[in-house]
């Protein structure tokens, strides 16, 4: 599959809801501004432009990932941004840090028969009343699957033991906003938590490529994008510096487009008057949720919006 890069600039001022940033990104941001193409400030040198072509190489390296991972699922039409399995409650003192490890590592094993029959055919339904029909996954085949996301990290911890199944719905986060979707509702032995599992049979996945502490991906990942099908317009939205003070940065963003996926790069530049002397500017690790608009070469469509560093897919909900 050929991939064709389509883009489009713009800038939009930042809003004041405030979040915190690691202290590495926001140090690097206002150490090494990058100049967004199209955007507004004085011209990129070839220097300059050497962080952004290294960024859109990373973008097209993550639409052929998307297309791949579209292609294995066999047609599947969910995207689930986030976890998979998540639980009801909170766990009791005694086991709370062993059970905490247990089920991030996948240490969890049944101690009765779980069903191996699939439930019949369930709906997925999002909250503008979208559904669409998918396969469930048996009791025991969904429990296979947490265990085989687990991380495999604590081989002290004493492992979770499920002594009953419940099929269920529960409110999920898709790449299309949160919809209700069949969950498996597990009872765990010495315990009132529940741990739940998506038990939806296909969904599309995409593994990112292995991180390189020496080598790690460059640009700023965005958190969630607002549109509807029909927008040529997305608002999309990320952690960045201040829009004040000695480190004040504006921010562009631009979309590199496919048929199956929109991959949005943000690039920041300080802003006029940010920093009066030529000193190095010392920045805080304090950051800003910020916005920015990008408009696509066509409409959004049931395409999915992903973010630079890894690829992985943002929810997109429907604008204020």
């Amino acid at each position: 599959m050929w991939l064709t890069a389509r883009t489009r600039t713009g800038i939009r001022p930042s809003r004041t809801a405030a979040a915190t940033l690691l202290a590495a990104l926001l140090l690097a941001g206002c150490a090494s501004p990058v100049f967004a193409p199209g955007g507004s400030g004085a011209p990129a040198s070839n220097d300059d432009q050497r962080p952004l072509d290294r960024v859109q190489r990373q973008a097209q390296d993550a639409l052929v990932r998307w297309a791949d991972a579209v292609r294995e699922s066999g047609g599947a039409s969910i995207v689930f941004v986030g976890e998979l399995t998540s639980q009801i409650g909170t766990w009791e003192a005694q086991v709370g840090e062993n059970n905490t490890s247990a089920l991030l590592a996948g240490m969890v094993h049944a101690v009765t028969d779980l069903s191996t029959d699939r439930p019949s055919r369930r709906e997925v339904k999002w909250l503008d009343d979208t559904k669409v029909d998918v396969n469930v996954l048996s009791a025991a085949a969904t429990l296979e699957a947490l265990v085989a996301d687990g991380n495999d990290g604590c081989p002290d911890c004493e492992p979770l033991r499920v002594t009953d199944s419940t099929l269920a719905t529960s409110l999920v986060e898709t790449s299309r906003g949160p919809a209700e979707v069949p969950t498996w509702v597990y009872t765990v032995a010495g315990t009132t938590v529940r741990v739940i599992r998506v038990a939806v049979d296909e969904s599309i996945t995409v593994d990112p490529p292995p991180w390189n502490a020496d080598d790690p991906p460059t640009g700023v990942s965005i958190e969630w994008a607002k549109g509807t099908e029909d927008s040529r317009r997305l608002e999309v939205g990320f952690i960045g510096s201040s829009d004040d003070g000695p480190c004040a940065e504006s921010y562009a963003a631009e979309a590199v487009e496919s048929e199956l996926a929109i991959v949005v790069i943000i690039t920041g530049r300080p802003q006029d008057g940010a920093s009066g002397s030529p000193e190095p500017r010392l920045c805080t690790a304090e950051g800003s949720m910020r916005t920015a608009e990008i408009r696509l070469a066509d409409p959004l469509g049931t395409r999915a919006v992903l973010e630079i560093r890894q690829g992985l897919p943002v929810p997109v909900h429907p604008p204020d």
